[in-house]
């Protein structure tokens, strides 16, 4: 690997977002360290959403320099996750973590997004911020694909509740695409197309409908599709790849973009009606 020297940058940026650029925590994992009181800046305590002028401010984390990351270093890996697996790079319950399918790389990578523990398929981990950045945020959703087996013959109604939008913990979600691959007396394979990225939502959706899942696998993700990759194996992606996710997750972006209605505003010049009339009553 060609060694390329430290990126520095003018440019403020929120220490949040400078621990995923070096590819070191997820966003999240850094607001809870950075609120644990684990990262300081310059040797002040950090608090999130602080600024900082990467290579000019000294981040450390636990007494460690976090240092900016170095471009040829990016590393974006698609995994296909076999059941018992948490989408985590550590567990307090000692449950196996996707990370440790990839010991042998000599490179720490993060989980774009989750797979529970009894999913199984398409996975990406990467140390590329801007990507993670992408892929994560809410307005940037590309469609992801799962195949989705259930107990018994599912019905066209069932189906058609399935398609409309529902209401999951108390959140209108947006309509999925839902296909019938097979249906068997005993079981039904869907393909469901999801726009967003709910907590365990098609196991919610299926639960509503109290339709029992047997198997639930991501097979695409925007323009990515799972292929015929091992169940336990990885590969990485090329650049071009890389950048088809990066593109996809900002046209999700532009296409998701919805215009704010304006509410009038009152005329306070006029004066309201000294005698006002009362609405006829319906």
């Amino acid at each position: 690997m060609e060694n390329i020297e430290n990126v520095t940058t003018d440019e403020k940026i929120r220490i949040q977002k400078y621990f995923t650029d070096c590819g070191v925590l997820s966003r999240r994992a850094a607001e809870a360290e950075i609120e644990a009181g684990h990262v300081r800046i310059n040797g002040e305590i950090a608090t999130i959403g602080q600024k900082i002028t990467p290579g000019e401010d000294e981040v450390k984390w636990n007494g460690k320099v976090v240092k900016p990351p170095r471009r040829a270093e990016h590393v974006t890996i698609m995994l296909h996750k076999p059941a018992g697996f948490v989408t985590t790079t550590s567990d307090e319950q000692g449950r196996p973590c996707v990370t440790d399918l990839l010991a042998d790389l000599n490179v720490r990578l993060y989980p774009i997004g989750r797979l529970d523990m009894n999913s199984t398929g398409l996975l990406l981990l990467t140390n590329d911020g801007e990507l993670a950045n992408l892929l994560t945020h809410p307005s940037h959703h590309v469609p992801k694909v799962y195949h989705v087996t259930v107990g018994g013959e599912i019905s066209d109604r069932e189906l058609r509740q399935l398609s409309s939008p529902m209401v999951i913990d108390g959140y209108r979600i947006r309509p999925v695409k839902v296909n019938c691959l097979r249906a068997y007396e005993h079981m039904s394979e869907l393909e469901m197309t999801l726009y967003e990225g709910r907590n365990r939502q098609i196991r919610k959706m299926c639960a509503a409908l109290d339709l029992h899942i047997l198997s639930l696998k991501r097979v695409a993700m925007g323009p990515l599709t799972l292929g015929h990759l091992p169940e336990g194996k990885f590969r990485y992606l090329g650049p071009s790849e890389v950048e088809a996710l990066k593109q996809a997750a900002l046209k999700a972006a532009k296409e998701n973009k919805r215009p704010a209605v304006r509410k009038p505003r009152p005329n306070l010049s006029q004066k309201a009606p000294q005698n006002p009339r009362k609405p006829k009553e319906e």
